[in-house]
């Protein structure tokens, strides 16, 4: 299972060195980041895909504390994330 996120950020330098920072805390989840993307025609929009070892732990992450006052203190305008799950493909 994967978890995508996307962030508008103020300054995307600023948020990086805060996302860099609590990559351990993450983890320590059990989330690993697959892949970062910002938008073509604004870097401070991002989105990052983080792979999921359980999604209760992830939820655990989210919902800490700390992550609501990183994302204010990293620059965090608005955001939305989603749990993904793998289309088999083919027959």
């Amino acid at each position: 299972m994967q978890l995508l996120v996307r962030n508008k950020v103020k300054d995307f330098s600023k948020w990086y060195a805060y996302f860099e920072k609590d990559s351990d805390a993450a983890a320590e989840y059990g989330l690993t980041l697959a892949g970062l993307w910002q938008t073509f025609n604004d870097p401070n929009i991002v989105f990052f895909l983080l792979d999921i070892e359980d999604i209760d732990r992830a939820d655990a992450f989210m919902a800490r504390p700390e992550s609501r006052e990183i994302g204010a203190e990293s620059g965090v305008i608005d955001g939305e994330f989603h749990y993904l799950e793998a289309v088999p493909m083919g027959g």
